[in-house]
């Protein structure tokens, strides 16, 4: 049982990992629009700093991915039970690590929008999946749906308060 315990070991540390994945790439090629662009744009008053954002989603990868580790495992693996509650996860990670290119990179923040809404409705239904097979999968994934209710708003209000320059205009 000493190389089941390790496959065991080595899934859970894989799922737990990947979130962490798109979230490394995205702040990567991005990370050299934080303080050229995004520090001039109109922010209200309660926006996180911009040190909260790296903890911030340390905790909430590592947890999104032992919950969806959780899930895989009572679910028997790569199961046909698995395809809803795991390609709900798998759509709402593609989303979430779609905003940065959206929002950075092609400074679309009407996308980033768009797409931080979808997210939400994916989240959310990933969550009511989830609940009938791993409660504890489900809470783990509470301070995630917390941190994008917020993150949400911001985008709302960095949308509407932000209005996009039109092509031509210089900056």
């Amino acid at each position: 049982t000493s190389s089941c315990q390790e496959r065991m070991w080595a899934y859970t540390v894989g799922f737990t990992v990947l979130p962490h994945v798109g979230g490394f790439l995205g702040w990567f090629f991005n990370r050299k629009e934080i303080p050229v662009w995004y520090e001039k744009l109109k922010k209200p008053s309660w926006c996180p700093s911009r040190k909260v954002f790296p903890l911030a989603w340390t905790v909430l990868y590592t947890g999104m991915g032992y919950a969806s580790y959780l899930i895989w495992n009572d679910l028997g693996g790569c199961s046909s039970k698995a395809v809803i509650p795991l390609g709900l996860y798998g759509a709402q990670l593609a989303l979430n690590w779609a905003w940065p290119p959206f929002f950075f990179g092609a400074r679309n923040l009407k996308m980033a929008l768009i797409d931080i809404l979808c997210l939400d409705s994916l989240a959310i239904g990933m969550m009511c999946s989830w609940y009938r097979i791993n409660k504890v999968a489900t809470l783990l994934m509470v301070p995630y749906l917390g941190w994008l209710a917020m993150a949400t708003c911001l985008t709302l209000r960095i949308w509407k308060d932000n209005p996009e320059q039109k092509p031509g205009k210089s900056e």
